[in-house]
């Protein structure tokens, strides 16, 4: 059991502030659970564990210049490094076996995380591992051979193949954003949104902006 004495220190790492503040504002509640820091991209990440340390760190996969899966590949470097909790806004098969290879102990669906981070953050605080019953469902299928792990695999691949503007773009794209809207909403002009439209296409092997919206629905992105 956690001595009350002892706090489980965490650090957050997400590039979007909104999604940092929602989970201070959960685990400020919790009177064995303190967040020392947090990151908004990969390096900032990376420093901070350079001079600072905590149990337990939240990631995102998803994050500029340096992705959530690089920083755990750069902690192999480390001398002291944490023990993981993966945060995403996507959890296909491939992308949950990827992140356990490199040493996560525990990965949560962004969409779960209100209701799962805190038990989670025990779990892993005690040397176990905890997913989600949704994740698990996702792992024994794959492994029971009920869904295609073959194709999953070429999703995720694909996803975590785009770049932070790419995947901002998929997304409004998704949400029905046009050409327009998207210049207004990321401050790019409209030659910069079609040139990563074109990109999109060529990557997803989609036809048009409906293709692309398709696979962001099928991939939970929105």
């Amino acid at each position: 059991m956690q001595q009350s004495n002892k706090k489980i220190t965490i650090h957050i790492a997400d590039d979007h502030q909104i999604i940092i503040d929602g989970l201070m504002a959960i685990l400020e509640f919790e009177s064995d659970i303190e967040v020392v820091g947090y990151s908004l991209n990969g390096q900032q990440v990376l420093d901070w564990f350079l001079e600072n340390s905590a149990d337990i760190l939240l990631l995102d996969i998803n994050m500029p210049d340096i992705s959530g899966l690089d920083v755990m590949q750069a902690f192999k470097k480390y001398q002291t490094i944490p023990r993981v909790i993966i945060l995403s806004s996507y959890d296909n098969y491939k992308l949950v076996k990827d992140v356990l290879k490199l040493g996560a102990q525990s990965f949560v669906p962004k969409k779960s995380a209100g209701e799962h981070i805190v038990n989670a953050i025990r779990t892993v605080s005690r040397g176990g591992q905890y997913f989600t019953d949704e994740v698990k469902e996702k792992m024994m299928n794959a492994l029971m051979n009920k869904e295609t792990p073959e194709d999953e695999n070429l999703e995720g691949e694909l996803i975590n193949s785009l770049t932070k503007r790419e995947f901002e773009i998929l997304k409004l794209i998704a949400q029905q954003y046009t050409t327009k809207n998207i210049c207004e909403t990321l401050f790019i002009s409209p030659s910069t949104v079609e040139t990563h439209r074109k990109n999109l296409l060529k990557k997803i092997k989609a036809k048009n902006s409906v293709g692309l919206a398709l696979f962001a629905l099928k991939n939970n992105i929105i």
